[in-house]
Formats: structure tokens, sequence, C-alpha cells
């Protein structure tokens, strides 16, 4: 990968005559000062004149150089920015120059026989600002600690050393020391030492570099990039490296590791070799908050790192998921939460879908679970599935060994069903977790479709039993497709559709073909259904209004089943809509069916408030006067006792029509002396009553003018009843003459006709001064 982009920064043209020693030594980089020491002992200062969108340096513009000497390296530069300070380490000694204008700092006089140095964090102390320096002297073996201040610096502490201090590198108050055969750890205000391991390096193999705050790289042995912390123990493992190695820097994450003819880029997070960049002669690293520069001979590169979040992005995009996760862990404090989680789902999910279309099911639901997968996602690569929500944006990444599922199933069946399975359990395992709360219905609504696919019809009836949020216009098609009937019924009352419930779990038994061998008889489906009341009521209306079933055990069943439920429901106070069509059934079946036990039925509501349907049990059994008192006293409803009469006398003769009605009237006047309720039944019902027994019932107090109405109607309606009468006994009675004449004409007149009465013209005669009707009714 191309972790690190490469750029030249500087180029040194070399000297056509003589010896040259004009060749790079070493750099400093302070903001956009660039500082260059060669190999001559000339120092040189430059700017950047330009940068990039990604802040890449472009060109270089001298500013000012310096000569050292008349010979003798540049070996080591640093600049202190907070005391516009240069330090410049020339034949051995440290001088101090202004880091604008490379003059001496007069007050700093040179510090000599220092071999290699380090700077510490720059502090402030009674408003002033100081620098601790740290001076390694080979000569003196020893490490002396300086105060570094803008116009003077003194010595505060020095550290003894049994060799040759080769490397140096500073971490607060503890110094990590090189020397020839061994490293060591030395804290300056403790005064504790510590020997880490020994080493067969040579002398320009040995390195102390500075990694993230309080910890070391080292170069061990067996080529091993170390880590150790100031406190001697180690927590990362090692880089094991090539051999050959100049410098190293780590430039979080990544340790860059340069050697004569090439630039190795490994990991510290998992220890890989991640990019090679080659080089000629390469010489040092410098390592800036914004990049790594790479000094050789002649030139100087700019590495610039690409961002870590494009980083991430192209190495899921190669599918390295692994590396990814493992480089966006590491670097996790550098990138702000909400993007890390974002990153860190997508990553986790797309190693997810690699393992589930490697078939490592175990493994992808684990992924898929630990990344918050939208189950949506996964649910509608499945054929025949459908997705509820609307809002889903896919954001499934393209994985190369990708399969389509639908193509699958149609040529790989078993292969498909393991896919099938592993939906099946996934959204098992999500459906009470927080993700399954957020896509309730499509969750739901996929595993009922993935039972059904499967075949788990147990596992179907206990997901649709319970409290589930499938979709019925979604599944109750499919369960009729599958003839699952008990399972639609159980589906219904989970969403609280009873009455839909039992209707559709009765066509379990009501449904079948009359052929079917496995038809249940009637007693047999009884028994089953006795513990589930609104299943029962549905089958007994089969039976009786389908079946046309005579049996009284039924008929008396379903009345008394319709009563448990009237009454159950008034206990609890349930639905009033329900509870009134209910009734309407009951009362309706009461006054069709004539095959139901109206004794014992009566028995079931005598103590209840069913007064209208006690008084039809009563008519039943033939107490009409005791059940319009019910209607009247009881139920208090006037149009009620006048439809117990009309549909009680329905089909019976006229004088039952009026004993009926006297009786309400009487039981008005008894119970209700309620004058107008008495006066209207008489005036809207005159047809129905006898005019002679309304006469002897009216009390006496009664005036002729409220009843004038009424003896009027009746009085018309008496007179018309006998006119009607009598034109119908003429009319019987014309009617019966024509017939006597045909008869008379066909029959009698051939036998009473002899030979004397015969014309010449083959007539029949006549007896003188007799008419022919008149003999035809004497012989008859």
């Amino acid at each position: 990968m191309d972790i690190f982009t490469s750029s030249l920064l500087f180029e040194k043209v070399p000297v056509t005559k003589g010896k040259d020693k004009s060749k790079i030594q070493c750099i400093e980089c302070s903001c956009n000062n660039i500082y260059i020491g060669g190999k001559d002992g000339v120092l040189q200062h430059y700017t950047t004149s330009s940068k990039t969108k990604h802040g890449e340096c472009q060109t270089l513009r001298e500013v000012t150089k310096r000569q050292m000497g008349r010979s003798g390296e540049i070996s080591q530069l640093k600049a202190v920015l907070v005391l516009n300070h240069l330090l410049v380490l020339w034949d051995s000694s440290i001088t101090v120059l202004n880091m604008f204008s490379l003059e001496p700092i007069a007050a700093l006089k040179k510090i000599q026989n220092v071999s290699l140095f380090r700077l510490g964090e720059p502090t402030v102390h009674a408003q002033q600002v100081s620098v601790e320096l740290f001076a390694a002297s080979t000569k003196r073996r020893a490490v002396s600690i300086l105060k570094v201040c803008v116009d003077r610096w003194e010595c505060v502490g020095n550290v003894a050393l049994t060799q040759d201090p080769v490397a140096l590198a500073v971490c607060e108050t503890c110094l990590c020391v090189a020397t020839s055969d061994r490293y060591i750890l030395h804290d300056y205000q403790t005064q504790n030492t510590l020997e880490l391991f020994t080493h067969n390096l040579g002398k320009q193999n040995v390195l102390a570099k500075e990694s993230v705050k309080g910890e070391f790289l080292l170069h061990g042995p067996g080529n091993l990039g170390m880590f150790v912390l100031k406190t001697g123990i180690s927590q990362r493992p090692p880089v094991p490296w090539l051999d050959g190695v100049c410098d190293a820097v780590v430039h979080f994450p990544y340790v860059l590791v340069l050697r004569s003819k090439s630039l190795q880029i490994y990991s510290m997070l998992d220890q890989q070799l991640k990019q090679t960049v080659f080089y000629n002669n390469g010489k040092s690293l410098l390592s800036t908050t914004d990049c790594v520069f790479v000094v050789t001979d002649r030139e100087i590169h700019r590495l610039s790192q690409t961002p870590l979040e494009l980083q991430i992005q192209k190495l899921v995009t190669c599918e390295r998921v692994n590396e990814a996760l493992i480089l966006l862990d590491g670097v996790q404090a550098l990138l702000p939460q909400d993007l890390y989680e974002n990153m860190h789902r997508s990553i986790v999910c797309t190693s997810g879908w690699i393992h589930f279309y490697e078939e490592d099911f175990l493994n992808a639901k684990e992924l898929f679970s630990k990344g918050n997968l939208d189950p949506r996602e996964l649910i509608c690569l499945y054929p025949d599935m459908t997705l509820i929500s609307e809002d889903l944006k896919f954001q499934r990444p393209t994985v190369s060994n990708a399969k389509d599922l639908r193509k699958l199933n149609n040529e790989t069946p078993s292969k498909f069903l393991e896919f099938l399975s592993f939906l099946c359990l996934y959204l098992k395992d999500i459906r009470r977790a927080d993700l399954g709360h957020l896509f309730p219905q499509d969750i739901d609504t996929a595993l009922f479709k993935v039972y059904l696919g499967l075949g788990h019809y147990d596992k179907l009836d206990q997901l649709v039993s319970s409290c589930n949020n499938c979709i019925l216009d979604v599944c109750v098609p499919d369960l009729e497709h599958h003839k699952r009937f008990f399972t639609i019924g159980l589906l219904y009352q989970s969403h609280g559709q009873n009455f839909n419930a039992i209707q559709v779990g009765v066509l379990i038994f009501t449904g079948r073909d009359p052929g079917d061998k496995t038809t249940f008889e009637p007693q047999e489906v009884l028994s089953m259904l006795a513990n589930y009341p609104f299943a029962l009521i549905l089958y007994l209306e089969y039976l009786v209004n389908e079946q046309q079933s005579q049996m009284e055990k039924h008929h008396t069943l379903l009345a008394n089943t319709y009563i448990t439920q009237i009454l159950h429901s008034e206990l609890i106070k349930n639905n009033t809509i329900n509870l009134k069509e209910m009734r309407q059934k009951l009362e309706q079946f009461l006054w069709q069916s004539s095959f139901y036990d109206a004794g014992s039925v009566y028995v079931r509501i005598q103590s209840s408030a069913l007064h209208v349907e006690k008084a039809i049990l009563l008519g039943r059994l033939g107490e009409h006067r005791k059940a319009l008192h019910l209607l009247v006293d009881k139920e208090r409803d006037k149009k009620a006792a006048e439809n117990y009469c009309w549909r009680t006398s329905a089909g019976r003769d006229r004088e039952f029509t009026q004993h009926i009605f006297s009786c309400l009237l009487q039981v008005y006047l008894e119970s209700r002396p309620d004058v107008p309720v008495a006066v209207d039944l008489l005036n809207q019902n005159v047809p129905a009553f006898n005019l002679f027994r309304v006469l002897e019932v009216l009390p006496g107090s009664w005036s002729l003018q409220l009843v004038m109405r009424f003896l009027c109607e009746s009085l018309r309606e008496s007179m018309h009843g006998k006119r009607m009468r009598s034109l119908e006994k003429s009319l019987a009675r014309m009617d019966n003459l024509r017939q006597r004449h045909a008869w008379l004409l066909i029959f009698i007149l051939p036998i009473y006709t002899d030979g004397s009465n015969t014309r010449s013209d083959g007539q029949i005669g006549q007896k003188p001064g007799v008419s022919l009707v008149s003999q035809a009714v004497d012989w008859a």
C-alpha cells in the first residue's frame, strides 16, 4: 500500500573538481524553516515557498547560510523555537545561533567535548522560559544536563557512565542510553538505573529513539525493533526488520526504517511490512508532526502520510479487513469518536459479509451482531422476502466472493437452505436485542417467512402465538397458500383480532372436503372446541345453519354458548358493540329455532337481566302473560312488547292474535296503569283486538273521548270485515254453482236424456215449460 507519498524537497549539486565535501550530513525542521548541515561545515537556512492542499512542501527558498569553520562536519542540528535558538553540533562542540540570522549568541558560550545531544520539553519558571539540554560526551563518559535560557545556560546535573555513549533518547526525566554493548535506562531525578539488554551491533547501527510518549524504540539483538517503556517493560511486540539499518523513527502508527538503498515502513500495530521506498545512499530520518524527511548524501525527500481514514477505506476495499480493523483500533485516539464508530461498524460488517459468503456462518453472525448490521440489508438478499420499512439506504459493500441467493435457490436448493437457516438463526438472536427493536416489523415478518420456508411449523406457531410484529397483509396469504389455518388463527389472536382468529381456526373443521377421510365427527369437534367459546359458536352455527342439524343438543348448546358469552361480556364490561351483536344473534336464534330445550335454556338466564330473551323462552313454554309482564315491567320496552305479540302470533289464527294482544292490554292496565301507552297500543294495533273483549277490560273511569278513535276504527274494521266475509261467501257460492253446473253438463245430462226427447237433428229435447237448469237441479 502507498501509505507514504515521497516527493523530492532538495537536491545538492555535486562539486565538479577536487574532493567533494559538500554532502548533506543532517537537517532540522521548525515550522516552515529548514536547516541543512553539510559535511563541509556549511549551514544553510531555507524556508518553504508554497504548499499543496495537503500541506506538502513544493519548493525551498534559501534565506542565508553560514560557514561554521574551515573543516569538520555539522553532525546535529536542533531548533528551539521558544528561544529563537538553533543548536549546532560541530567539531565536537555545541554552538548556539539565532535561528533566523544564523549569528552566534554571544552570551552562550560553546559546550565542548559533546558527541551527541537531545533536548527536553520547554518549561516556564518565574516567567522565564528554559529548555533542558542533554549532552553526551564520549571523552568524559557522561551525560551532562544543562538548563538553556535565552541568554545563558547552566549545568544542573551529570550522569556518569561506565562506557562510551553511542545513542541517546530522553523522555521527561528518564534517559535511554546506548553504549557500545548495552542499553540502559537512568532516571536522573531518582538516580535509578536499569540495564535493559546487551547487543553486538556496530556503532553506526545502534539506535535509541523516542517513540510515542513514555516509550523508546531500540535496535535490539536479532534485528528487532524493540519498544521499551521508561519503566523498563515492553507492552508492544517487536518489529522484525532487515539488517544494515542506518536510522529509524516512529511516525505513529508506523516505524520507518532506513537502510542504505531503501526505506521500509512497518506497522507498530501488527508488526508487518506495509511499504518499501527505494533511495540511494540513505543517511538519516527526521520525523515531524506533519511528515518524515529522508536524508541522503545529496537529496532530501519528504514523506507525506495518506490520511488514516483513506488508508482504512483502501484496506477495506481490498478486503484486508483484519488489517483495517487493527489500524482503526490502533489510531482510535486520533479520530473523532463518531467517525471511529461508523468506520468500525463498516469494517466489522464487511468482514461479516466475507465470512457470510464463505459460508462461515458462525463468525458471520458474530460479526454482523458486533457491527450492528441493519438486518434489512441481509433480508433483502433473499428471494420472496418483503421489506416493510421504506427508509433503507443500502450500505452493503461489494465483496469479491458475493453470491446471488436467488440464483442459488434455483440451481442448488440444498445450498440455499443453509443460507436460509443462517438467516433464521441471526434474526432469532437479534429479535429481542436493541437492534431488533428498531425494525420489529421487518424482522418478525422475515422470520415468519423463514420458518414457513424451512417447514419449522412448531417454531412458526410459537412465533405467531406470542407477541409479534408480523404484518398480517403479508403473512396471511402465505399461510392460506400453505393451508395453515390454525396458524392463521393464532396470528389473528396475537394481534387482538379474536373474531377473525376464531373464524379462520374453525375452517380446520368446516372447510374440508366432505369426501376427505380426515373429516371429524361433530361430537369429536365439539369436545375439542369446548374450551374455545368463539370457535364453538362458529362451529355450532355451521352445524345448525349450513348442515341443517335438527338435533336438540346442538340447538340447545348453541343457545347456551351464546348466553355464556353474553354473560361473560357483561361481567368484564367488554366491547358493547360485540355484546349487542351477540344478543341480536341469540334473539334471532331463539325466535327461529324450534329444536332447543326452552326450559333448560330459560334456567340459564332466569336470574339475569336478559329480559327479552327470557320473554321469548317463556313464550315457547306457553307463558305469554308472564313473558309480557317481563317486557313491560322489567325491560320497560313498549316496542319489544308489541314485537313479541306480532312475532308470537305470526302464522296463528285471528283468535290467538286477539288473545295475545288482549293479554298485553291487560298487563298495561294491571302493572303499569299508564293511560297514554294503553291508548297508543289500541290505536296502533286495531286489527289485533276484539272489540267486545276490549270493552270488557277497559276501566269504567275512561272517557269515551279516549277510546273514540279505537272504537271508530274497530267498528269500521268490524263492518269492513263483515262485508268482506259476506262478499267472500257470495263469491264462494257463485263459484260453487259454476262448478256444479259444469258437473251436470258432463255427468248428469247424458243419463237424463232418452230417445223420446231426441229431435231429428240429434239435439237433446226439453220438457215443455221446464228450464234445463231446473231439471238438472231436480235430478241432482
